[in-house]
């Protein structure tokens, strides 16, 4: 076994999230290989700000449909006000309300893996709360530059009330 350098997580803040109906670029990434998910990100961003009825301009990436298999899907996608002008190309996704647990990465984006690790190997098993059954988003707001991957962003991890 190898061991690797884990981040040190500053404390989560938590919040209730509000429903949320998310349009994007879908694909299943088994959980251990996700190596796709830069070019996913690339066929996504000419669709920002150009989505019929897109709320803002916060971009989301959401892990969800875990699987026992390891299998995962994986969401890049902008927030809309609803899906019936969504184009034909572009996955859908409602996401529930749901109380989150919500960390920062102020590393450059190669590094979410590691945070991630941080957050499921450290923080989750020593905080006393649960991982509930739902999407795992990852929010990139104005402070993230897409063409550095720098500027940080946030993990939001579902958890049991």
């Amino acid at each position: 076994m190898t061991h690797q350098h884990l981040p040190k997580l500053e404390p989560p803040r938590f919040e209730q999230g509000n429903a949320l109906l998310l349009a994007g670029i879908g694909a299943r990434y088994k959980c251990d290989n996700k190596a796709g998910i830069p070019s996913q990100w690339k066929r996504f961003v000419p669709y920002l700000d150009h989505i019929p009825d897109q709320v803002g301009n916060t971009a989301y990436g959401v892990v969800y449909n875990v699987d026992d298999a390891g299998n995962m899907e994986y969401l890049c996608a902008a927030q809309v006000s609803d899906f019936a002008r969504t184009p034909p190309e572009l996955s859908t996704l409602r996401v529930s309300p749901q109380r989150y647990a919500i960390f920062k990465h102020r590393e450059h984006i190669s590094t979410i893996g590691d945070t991630l690790a941080a957050i499921w190997g450290q923080w989750m098993p020593a905080s006393g709360h649960q991982a509930a059954d739902g999407p795992l988003l990852e929010v990139y707001g104005p402070e993230f530059d897409a063409k550095t991957g720098q500027g940080g962003l946030e993990v939001w991890v579902p958890i049991k009330s």
